[in-house]
């Protein structure tokens, strides 16, 4: 994990700067200083029929990726927020192939971050951020988003928009997609970030609270200044719009 930690923060946004108004050197550069995380993750996928090489390479378009759609007011650092994008590309590929088999640990590890987070939620009204996660189950936040990925692929995507009580509540994946294609499409989050650019600034501000921080309705509400039940409208209308897009 050194070899990607040693990169600061200040380093990384400038590159991505660089990167995004399309500074082809800048991009070779962040890909190069932040390859540790990319090999680290691929590590991971070993012994599954594909050569560690080739999962480098790979989980490299993940980061490239993520390089180009990272935006700072997601309120995370570059490395946290390009984990799920370099997994998600790897387990596409191995998806594809057939090949993809979680191991025990890892889903046992899942099935632990997932009674903790829904102890947190039962304690304190609200669902718990990833670093939270990290401190209590003393795992670092890129082992719980690879946890939480191994267990639930389609986490971001299946909540309930409407209210918790309702038994016909919309989810982001019955508006997002119908097929099983299209779902697997989105669930990286990264088809999603082109798509919420078009949006007005009320509604990237509710996709950003609720779905990249992970932010309760409630919270949301409070944020913006608005009442529980116009964020579920107004959340029904956004995805309904973004079905139409993706």
């Amino acid at each position: 994990m050194a070899d990607f930690e040693s990169v600061s923060k200040d380093e990384n946004l400038d590159l991505i700067t660089l990167a995004q108004s399309g500074d082809k050197d800048a991009l070779e550069k962040l890909i190069t200083q932040n390859m540790g995380l990319v090999k680290n993750i691929a590590r991971r996928f070993m012994g599954r029929g594909t050569e560690y090489e080739d999962l480098v390479q790979i989980g490299s378009i993940g980061m490239i990726k993520a390089a180009k759609s990272f935006d700072r007011s997601f309120g995370t650092v570059f490395s946290t927020y390009a984990v799920p994008l370099i997994i998600g590309e790897i387990r596409r590929f191995l998806r594809d192939d057939g090949m993809i088999k979680v191991s025990r640990d890892i889903r046992r590890r899942g099935t632990i971050i997932m009674r903790e987070k829904e102890a947190f939620a039962a304690e304190h009204g609200r669902e718990p951020k990833i670093s939270e996660l990290s401190e209590l189950c003393g795992i670092s936040t890129e082992e719980i988003v690879y946890a939480l990925d191994a267990v639930c692929p389609v986490y971001s995507i299946n909540e309930t928009l409407g209210n918790s009580n309702d038994d016909d509540g919309a989810t982001l994946e019955s508006f997002i997609a119908s097929d099983q294609d299209e779902i697997e499409k989105t669930t990286d989050r990264l088809a999603l970030l082109g798509a919420v650019e078009g949006l007005d600034d009320m509604s990237k501000s509710i996709i950003r609270l609720r779905f990249f921080r992970e932010l309760s309705q409630q919270q949301t509400a409070k944020i913006l200044g608005l009442t529980q039940v116009k964020v579920s409208r107004e959340e029904k209308k956004i995805f309904e719009k973004l079905r139409k897009q993706l």
